[in-house]
């Protein structure tokens, strides 16, 4: 790892949290995960967008911890604890070419924010070996652009979440008030790396994928992100609107968020994706 990214972890400051903790002599602070990358699982899904999938499915690398704690998260349990084997970057590089190897279109990193620095190493080693398929950084659409803009040149693919437009709302539900704000600078970057998502023969290559969960009671932020999108990103944009919210983990505390999302409300969200002339995934 070059010394630039261990100043940042050794007073760690590659999210906005900006904890400040010494990783490299083992401190934690909000994602709980200290020198090394946890991966808590790996291997090809099938439940990613299908420009994603294809036939060989995409090549996922699930991390353990997040700088986000959504009270409804739906992997809890490796989000909010830090479970799984320790990796270095050059283990983390072999997994990528194990995953290409079995045929996978794409490497899928997941919930990589807190350990940018480890997975733009392996992407490095990786490439040096011999891995030629497209990166996906599949995010909670909470970073910092400083650290984003170290990621140009080896991240092809950004496919955010885009999980809140109301502070008080992302104070409640994710202990992260500044995240509508946080979350509009980070797409703007990632859009200005990589630009609109590229798709050649069903597969994506090169682009921006936002994903939006619509929540109980979400229309209103649900209309807010995608009129975000519309007007100052791209009309061009690729969203996933998404329906499969339920009542997990916490979730059950806050009463407006403890029932499914009904599909009126998933619907809405979608006719007003097509309005403004956004282009759906699936």
């Amino acid at each position: 790892m070059s010394e630039d990214w261990q100043a940042l972890l050794q007073r760690c400051s590659l999210c906005p949290r900006g904890c400040g903790v010494d990783r490299l002599a083992g401190e934690t602070g909000y994602c709980g995960v200290g020198a090394e990358a946890v991966v808590a699982s790996r291997g090809p899904h099938f439940g990613e967008e299908q420009p994603l999938v294809g036939r060989g499915g995409s090549g996922t690398i699930f991390f353990s911890g997040c700088n986000l704690r959504c009270i409804f998260c739906q992997n809890c349990d490796i989000s909010h604890q830090v479970v799984g084997v320790p990796a270095p970057p050059d283990a983390l590089a072999r997994m990528m070419l194990e995953l290409q190897e079995v045929g996978c279109h794409n490497i899928n990193v997941v919930t990589p924010t807190h350990v940018t620095p480890h997975i733009l190493e392996a992407v490095r080693l990786a490439r040096s070996g011999g891995l030629t398929v497209p990166t996906v950084y599949n995010c909670g659409g909470y970073e910092k652009v400083e650290t984003l803009t170290l990621c140009e040149g080896l991240i092809d693919i950004y496919m955010p979440d885009t999980k809140f437009t109301d502070p008080e709302v992302a104070r409640r539900l994710a202990s992260a008030p500044d995240y509508p704000e946080v979350m509009r600078a980070a797409l703007l970057e990632m859009h200005r790396q990589v630009g609109d998502l590229v798709i050649e023969e069903g597969m994506a290559r090169r682009g921006l994928l936002v994903r939006h969960l619509v929540m109980p009671g979400g229309v209103e932020a649900a209309t807010e992100v995608i009129d975000f999108l519309a007007d100052d990103i791209s009309t061009n944009t690729y969203i996933n609107v998404m329906a499969q919210y339920r009542p997990v983990f916490r979730a059950r505390e806050v009463p407006e968020i403890d029932r499914r999302t009904v599909p009126e409300e998933y619907q809405a969200a979608r006719a007003h994706a097509t309005a403004r002339g956004l282009r759906l995934a699936e």
